[in-house]
């Protein structure tokens, strides 16, 4: 009875642990060393150490620290504050305009971060208050803000899709590729809805007033969204370039990003030491945050592997008989589940050691089914009550904005995720036909 009662205790203590508030890396370690403890014995903390270094000895996780460097030297440069300001006058004549310029500025913004606080942070900011006051609905604003804002954890260079690959011993470089397609295609659907939704009812989200528009010719604002479009969009082929013709490995190309994005602080005339140094201690509290996640993790997994909690689940599961796609809907279900109370890092650490056998054991392609998980956790951002990026829109305290409107705010969001989800299980080749096409690993 042992593998079924071990998983079953260290499942219930940890979520006693994050219920009374406990941080999820202590909730993780702390449960871990104790069932390992009594559990395995005092040969327990040898094997820990042993996985501990072995996340510290991982290059490949190198490529997180230099995504987020990057990411925050291109917050650093002002870029999606000049991008939004172009692309605003420049869609501004449209019904909904200022909310498509909203998601295409989060498209271009997610393919320079990887990180989701900074997107939906940055954009809350930036057009926030000036959609609240062109007229748009407190709903539509917040909704897209927080959907556009988290595709920096889909769109390539992504810390989650690194995270992903370490831990389900697949390409880094395939894995972060297969994010780009399914992530610019959720957010053509949130541009399609905005579109539709603004064009029938233009009070939700009225154009910019014509005399605004009037003292800004056509040429100008074309002028000025390509020069302040292609700086960044020139960075992202050149990442995603190198990566995808095998030049270089993601860490590499993660190194090649941030030197780009720091040539870019500069170019912008945005370079401050106080700032250039709060960049890098930044980088440095996001890097720990997610390390220290990742060791607390390692400590609860290696419990529960070593004492045959995983091969338990998997049997209990495939022994539902739900057949293959049975099987991952419910898989699907349990991700979305999740996502309402647990952050991405916890869900990728404390199931991808049970559900990834169950996939192998059912024949899925692993990178397809890793990328779904992947596009199912977009979803655990906008999920009530704990959605991160809610939390995120609640923190900036947006004169007018109260948690309700968020919470409505998300809800057709998380429909057109749903359908992504949907679409991009029917037609795989959506999450796998770039990487298929790629010239190495």
């Amino acid at each position: 009875m042992i593998p079924e009662i071990i998983p079953i205790l260290m499942f219930v203590v940890l979520c006693i642990f994050l219920f009374m508030g406990f941080p999820l890396a202590f909730a993780l370690g702390s449960v871990g060393v104790f069932f390992g403890f009594f559990g395995i014995g005092p040969q327990y903390f040898g094997t820990l150490i042993t996985r501990i270094y072995g996340i510290m000895d991982n290059f490949v996780l190198l490529a997180i620290t230099l995504f987020i460097l990057m990411g925050n030297f291109l917050t650093m440069s002002g870029m999606a504050d000049e991008l939004f300001r172009a692309l605003r006058i420049l869609f501004g004549p449209i019904r909904g305009g200022v909310g498509l310029a909203v998601i295409a500025v989060c498209i271009v913004f997610a393919a320079c971060t990887g990180v989701i606080g900074a997107s939906v942070v940055t954009m809350g900011l930036l057009s926030g208050p000036l959609l609240l006051r062109y007229g748009y609905q407190k709903e539509i604003t917040v909704g897209m803000v927080a959907a556009g804002g988290s595709l920096g954890i889909l769109i390539p260079p992504s810390i989650m899709l690194v995270m992903m690959a370490d831990l389900a011993s697949l390409s880094a470089g395939k894995l972060l590729i297969s994010g780009i397609l399914p992530g610019v295609f959720l957010g053509i659907l949130y541009m399609a809805y905005i579109a539709i939704r603004c064009g029938i009812n233009p009070r939700i989200g009225p154009p910019i007033p014509k005399e605004e528009l009037a003292a800004i010719p056509l040429r100008a604002r074309v002028i000025d969204s390509l020069r302040n479009g292609l700086p960044p969009m020139l960075l992202i082929c050149l990442v995603l370039g190198a990566i995808f013709s095998g030049i270089a490995t993601p860490t590499e190309a993660a190194a090649v990003g941030a030197f780009g994005a720091f040539f870019m602080v500069i170019a912008y005339g945005r370079f401050k030491w106080t700032e250039f140094v709060n960049c890098l201690y930044g980088t440095g509290k996001t890097v720990t945050m997610v390390m220290i996640i990742m060791v607390g993790a390692s400590c609860f997994t290696g419990v529960f592997l070593g004492m045959g909690g995983s091969d338990a689940l998997v049997k209990a599961i495939l022994g539902l008989e739900l057949g293959r796609w049975g099987t991952y809907v419910l898989i699907m279900v349990i991700y979305v589940i999740l996502g309402c109370f647990i952050d991405w890092i916890g869900i990728v650490m404390l199931t991808f050691p049970i559900l990834l056998p169950i996939a192998k054991a059912l024949n899925f392609d692993m990178l397809w089914f890793t990328s779904m998980l992947a596009i199912n956790l977009q979803m655990s951002f906008l999920t009530p009550p704990f959605g991160y990026a809610l939390f995120y829109l609640s923190g900036l305290n947006i004169e007018g904005i109260k948690i309700e409107h968020i919470y409505r705010g998300v809800v057709p969001f998380l429909i057109l995720q749903a359908i992504g989800v949907t679409i991009c299980t029917i037609w795989p080749q959506i999450v796998v036909w770039l990487p298929n096409l790629m010239i190495g690993k």
